[in-house]
């Protein structure tokens, strides 16, 4: 019998060349987002938190008073913020919640 090799990773077929071939891929993509995207990932970062807020405040603008528009829209998702909510109104300034219908702090 001929000993068969997996070209890419030179190493015999039944010897795991799988995980070879991973560590490689995985290294060659951490290699191309340092040079690609760690000169932005502030950037990124601080307009992901603009868009964050700006959905926080449709979605919470009752409890500041202002009249809500998306209030019949964003109802559902209230379960789901709820729990991000005291992060986000410290994060605005705000040391203690808005009154409203419910209390994080």
């Amino acid at each position: 019998m001929t000993d068969r090799t997996d070209p890419v990773s030179s190493t015999p077929e039944g010897a795991k060349s799988g995980t070879s071939l991973r560590q490689r891929l995985r290294a060659a993509r951490e290699i191309y987002e340092g040079v690609y995207f760690a000169p932005y990932r502030s950037a990124i970062h601080r307009e992901y938190l603009k868009q964050r807020d700006l959905f926080f405040l449709l979605g919470f603008a009752d409890l500041l008073g202002v009249p809500n528009p998306t209030a019949f829209y964003t109802l559902e998702l209230y379960p789901e913020l709820i729990e991000q909510f005291h992060e986000w109104h410290v994060r605005l300034g705000m040391p203690q919640a808005p009154d409203g219908g419910f209390r994080c702090c």
